[in-house]
């Protein structure tokens, strides 16, 4: 009996190694010029992952990079933009005559093609993968604030952070930080509205309406399957929500940088940049001047590592607790396999979180 009891411990303790999540290089990190294996490729800022319906991954390059890029076949592929070239240009050509300034986001659209934070150029471009062309979506171009109620193409924004879809993909909502504002563009008929934050800096009281509360500095934000829309404040060191019904309520952070677990308004962050809906309804979040990623569990309000938590780029021998990062500005989960994406965006590389 006791050599029966020995065996079924060793088996766990066994299947719980094998069984552990692991963390691993996608594409970047390299010197290999485009169109050479992934992880032996150049990548230079990358900021913001996401997928088609069909598992095809699509990255963006902030800053330096200026493009869009795809692994095809294992190789890493410019689809649109020219390394380190900035501008405005292209809208209606090709895709590798356009370029961008400063993208900081994408997101794959219902309709098979992609929408680009064009962060800096205040706009909201689109990429086609059948016709590899970029267009104009929302944004006229001009920095301001404008257009609510009208067409999103004539409307201004000021610094395009993050775009993100709900998940029926019906509403594309839009990150305006530098107007402090949530806004929403309905895909059905191209409307722009403001959906969280009235244009001026503060900390929103909870229980009221979100379109009539001040933010501080929304960087990004993530819509659940509930319609809850989540809200991440770069500056404000939080993590706050708006229910289906528009009431907003902070759930996450001190509101002061620091690098805490435990107890979500106890637990501190510091300069969060990015997040998104896992498949559990938990919100994961690059925490990123803390090199972490971190979970916030509506269930129990804790917040948890999930990776990381010191700058550097190794990766702990696969174990993500383990591994470091260097600003990680983007994190998502794949459409299919649950496996967690990140933007190691210093580093200049995508990594991924097998779960098991």
């Amino acid at each position: 009996m006791r050599l029966l009891a020995l065996a079924s411990c060793l088996f766990l303790v066994c299947t719980t190694a094998v069984r552990a999540d692991k963390i691993s290089l996608v594409a970047g990190g390299g010197t290999g010029a485009d169109g050479t294996e992934a992880t032996k490729a150049k990548m230079i800022q990358t900021f913001g992952v996401d997928f088609t319906a069909d598992g095809t991954i699509y990255i963006v390059e902030m800053a330096k990079g200026e493009r869009v890029r795809t692994v095809t076949d294992g190789k890493l592929v410019t689809l649109a933009g020219t390394e380190g070239k900035t501008g405005g240009d292209g809208d209606g050509g090709p895709g590798d005559k356009a370029t961008f300034n400063g993208m900081h986001s994408l997101a794959a659209g219902g309709d098979g093609k992609v929408y680009l934070g064009d962060t800096w150029n205040n706009r909201v471009r689109v990429y086609d993968p059948k016709t590899k062309t970029v267009t104009a979506f929302a944004g006229t171009g001009a920095k301001g604030f404008s257009g609510d109620g009208g067409p999103a193409k004539d409307a201004k924004f000021g610094g395009v952070f993050c775009v993100s879809f709900d998940p029926d993909k019906k509403n594309l909502y839009i990150t305006d930080l530098d107007n402090k504002r949530i806004r929403k563009v309905d895909m059905a008929n191209g409307i722009v509205t403001t959906v969280a934050g009235v244009g001026v800096r503060g900390v929103p009281k909870d229980g009221e309406d979100a379109a009539k509360q001040p933010l501080i500095d929304p960087r990004a934000h993530a819509v659940d399957k509930d319609g809850n829309l989540w809200i991440l404040e770069r500056g404000g060191h939080a993590l706050r929500v708006v229910d289906a019904k528009g009431k907003i309520r902070t759930v996450a952070g001190t509101g002061k940088a620091g690098a805490g677990v435990g107890k979500a308004l106890e637990a501190a962050m510091n300069g969060p940049k990015h997040l998104c809906i896992d498949k559990d309804g938990s919100v994961l979040i690059a925490d990123t001047e803390n090199h972490r990623i971190v979970r916030y569990t509506p269930k129990n309000n804790t917040l948890a590592i999930v990776a990381g938590g010191k700058k550097g780029n190794g990766l702990g021998d696969g174990d993500p607790l383990k591994a470091e990062f260097s600003q990680p500005h983007g994190v998502i989960v794949h459409p299919k396999t649950g496996d967690i994406y990140i933007s190691d965006a210093n580093n200049g590389r995508v990594l991924k979180i097998v779960r098991e």
